[in-house]
């Protein structure tokens, strides 16, 4: 996999590149934090940002100060593994070896700790009922069980304790590993007297079931975050899954069957009917529907003939198309809205910096309770029990891990991210799925945004004596040879009709007025008022009916045929079937909803009744739409812009979050922060109510990490918590955080 991606600096003329890595040998947030901090220093590195959660880190820097091997040798210098983030399937393959490892670490940890949790049972009063073999009190038979989990499963937190304290900091590592030495050497200290002691009959009171469990529950509780991890990452999986696996190819005359990573660009590619489309492309030869939903959410397949573009991934429902291939590998929309829902779950929200401030000095203060605890009960509370105040503490340290800390916010901008996506909304980063919920006013483009941004023939009122459908043929044939938009609208709704028209004659369009045309012998006018005026025809009984049109927002023009007004046709760009839903939601949501457009004030007021919307900016110029949004902000408000076309690109760039319609040009979607993929305007509240539901996941989140260790740390060094149980707690902790995060896929929008 190429590792770099050159990305435009606009602070400065050095070319800057993007880099990813696989990050292994992090515990907890701590662990990320300083590997954020070490390449951060780096010279040449502007932005450094390392995920907890997806194990990796992104970096931006200019290739003439440092290289990506410099930031390998940096990281693993502060003690962790890194490499240049590999393909999609190796990192999945690493991902299933980790878990394999951390499996067979768990079995064999269970094991040997099953008969020394036994042990430790059979010492309370009310478990004297349970029977506990001799030998499994005997303090050389427990030493032998718990070495091995101390040294071999247990190898991993001394590896991560040594780095840690090396690079002069600590984390969860060093708790785990300054906690279960203690009660492991303790235990040692105490077997080797016992043997020494002629007259020792009973067993010593001794600890290494503590140690052992500890290290078995840590165990069991990164195997479920590992387990869970995997389950956050299916939105990708999700959508990989779309991909067409082979192409049929035209090389050489011959039609081949390839791998789809084996196609390139200008490939001529053969579709048969119900298979999917392999890579973006442009049809050559054929006509068929389309069903493109995974893209557009549309469940109306569109039809496709020469010269129309289709998109890899989408289904070829009846005729035989033969493509030639435009985008290919990374460059198509699939391959492009992948990229961006994994980086937008590898990005880094502003709410996390809460989490790495609190976990970069917690470990130490934890450490220092651990041994004011110590000293307490040694010297007052337990008076000289060195065991008991041992115990004590090895409690605080263990419950103390900030493990849950680290998961709480990665975890859930990842589920909500992916569940996003999901639905067709791709937040571009972290931050922007942070920002969304933060939104007062939404400011909606009119055209290709509340309305389809196509003319549609609407109506027509014929007062001539013949029937609508000669009326209807007659324009169409006379509209035909003009290049006009509303004249497209016009014949394009003829045809849906079903209805057959002749060739005009001859054919004049006269700017500004209308055309005047000759079809089958009769002399037809289509146009303004004044063009009627200008012919000298009566059509002002129609005026009446054409004003009540053009007050709802429609283009009407008057038709007279052989020298009599004969009728009229109306167009106008009509409203998405889903508008008016959505900006109803929009204020059930509590927000302000304004529509901006370039049209004129009665046109745009017409359209926004039809909607529900107040407030309208009618009659702003493309550069004016970006002042219009500045305008807005320097009133308070938190603004989000919707749009589709070139001209949104400024207004989506200047708003706080800029959506762009999937639908509509890469040039509004590379400006904007989310992309609306189905081009429909209830993926707008569903974005918001997304982000605020994933905002308190993250509070929750939080909030019972940060809780664990408020009310566990005073309850272990008041000596109410086992160590053993405080390994427990610790490890669901971090489990149920991201359990929880979990719950954000099953969002209902």
């Amino acid at each position: 996999m190429t590792h770099a991606q050159q990305i435009q600096d606009s602070g400065n003329d050095k070319v800057k590149e993007a880099v990813d890595f696989d990050i292994g040998g992090m515990t907890c947030a701590a662990c990320a934090n300083r590997i954020e901090k070490g390449l951060n220093k780096m010279p040449g590195v502007s932005k450094a940002s390392v995920n907890l959660a997806l194990e990796t880190a992104h970096v931006e820097y200019a290739p003439a100060e440092v290289s990506a091997s410099d930031m390998v040798k940096k990281v693993e210098q502060i003690g962790y593994k890194a490499a240049v983030k590999e393909d999609r399937q190796e990192a999945a393959d690493h991902r299933k070896k980790e878990i394999k490892a951390q499996q067979q670490k768990l079995l064999l940890s269970a094991i040997l700790s099953l008969p020394l949790l036994w042990a430790m049972v059979g010492h309370f009063s009310f478990t004297s009922w349970i029977w506990v073999p001799d030998l499994f009190m005997n303090p050389w038979f427990q030493l032998i069980l718990a070495t091995p989990v101390q040294f071999l499963v247990g190898r991993q937190f001394y590896t991560g304790a040594y780095k840690a304290l090396r690079n002069g900091s600590a984390n969860m590592d060093v708790l785990v590993a300054l906690g279960t030495s203690a009660a492991y050497f303790y235990s040692l200290y105490v077997t080797i007297q016992w043997a020494g002691d002629a007259h020792a009959h009973d067993a010593p009171a001794l600890y290494y079931e503590t140690s052992a469990v500890l290290i078995t529950l840590i165990i069991l509780g990164k195997l479920f975050e590992a387990l869970a991890k995997g389950r956050s990452s299916e939105a990708i999986k999700t959508l990989m899954g779309l991909q067409a696996k082979t192409a049929l190819v035209v090389r050489d005359g011959q039609e081949i069957a390839i791998p789809i990573e084996d196609v390139a660009a200008g490939d001529v590619v053969i579709v048969k009917p119900g298979e999917k489309v392999p890579v973006d492309g442009m049809v050559l030869e054929g006509s068929s529907s389309v069903d493109e939903s995974m893209l557009t959410g549309e469940s109306i397949p569109v039809s496709k003939r020469q010269g129309d573009p289709v998109i890899g991934a989408t289904l070829n429902k009846n005729g035989m198309l033969r493509i030639q291939a435009t985008k290919v590998g990374k460059e198509t929309a699939l391959a492009q809205i992948i990229k961006v829902v994994e980086e937008a779950q590898g990005s880094k929200a502003p709410i996390q910096r809460i989490a790495d401030v609190i976990s970069g000095i917690f470990v130490p203060i934890v450490v220092g309770i651990a041994v004011v605890t110590f000293l307490v009960w040694y010297f007052g509370v337990a008076q000289g029990d060195f065991a008991g105040a041992l115990e004590k503490a090895i409690a605080v340290l263990v419950i103390a891990c900030p493990c849950a800390l680290g998961l709480a916010t990665p975890t859930s901008i990842m589920a909500g991210s992916g569940r996003a996506a999901e639905i067709g909304i791709l937040f571009k980063g972290g931050e922007h799925l942070e920002s969304t919920h933060k939104i007062t006013t939404v400011v909606l483009d009119k055209t290709g945004t509340v309305t389809k941004g196509k003319p549609e023939l609407t109506d027509v009122l014929v007062t001539a004596p013949i029937e609508e459908s000669r009326f209807l043929a007659i324009v169409a044939a006379a509209e035909k040879n003009s290049e006009h938009p509303l004249a497209e609208a016009i014949v394009a709704g003829v045809r849906e009709r079903g209805i057959i028209f002749p060739d005009a004659e001859a054919f004049e369009a006269v700017p500004g007025f209308g055309l005047r045309s000759v079809v089958e012998g009769q002399e037809v006018l289509i146009g303004t008022r004044k063009w009627m005026a200008r012919n000298r025809i009566g059509a002002e009984s129609a005026y009446e009916r054409m004003n009540e049109l053009e007050e709802s927002g429609k283009t009407a023009m008057l038709v007279a045929i052989d020298g009599r007004y004969a009728g009229i046709v109306a167009v106008a760009d009509t409203i998405k079937d889903s508008s008016k839903r959505a900006v109803a939601r929009l204020k059930e949501l509590g927000l302000d909803v304004v529509m901006i457009t370039g049209d004129n004030e009665r046109t745009a007021q017409a359209i926004a009744r039809q909607v529900g919307i107040e407030r309208v900016l009618a009659e702003v110029l493309p550069e004016g739409k970006a002042d219009e949004v500045k305008k807005l902000q320097q009133a308070g408000k938190q603004v989000a812009m919707v749009g589709d076309g070139i001209n949104d690109a400024p207004a989506l760039a200047t708003a706080d979050i800029g959506m762009a319609i999937g639908t509509g040009t890469d040039v509004a979607m590379e400006a904007a922060d989310v992309t609306l993929m189905r081009g429909d305007l209830n993926s707008i509240p569903d974005a918001v109510y997304l982000s605020r539901k994933t905002m308190v996941n993250i509070k929750q989140n939080l909030f019972w990490a940060l809780a664990y260790n408020v009310v566990g740390i005073p309850i272990a060094a008041a000596g109410f918590l086992a160590p053993w149980l405080a390994g427990a707690a610790m490890a669901f902790s971090s489990v149920s955080v991201v359990l929880n995060a979990l719950r954000l896929q099953r969002t209902k929008v």
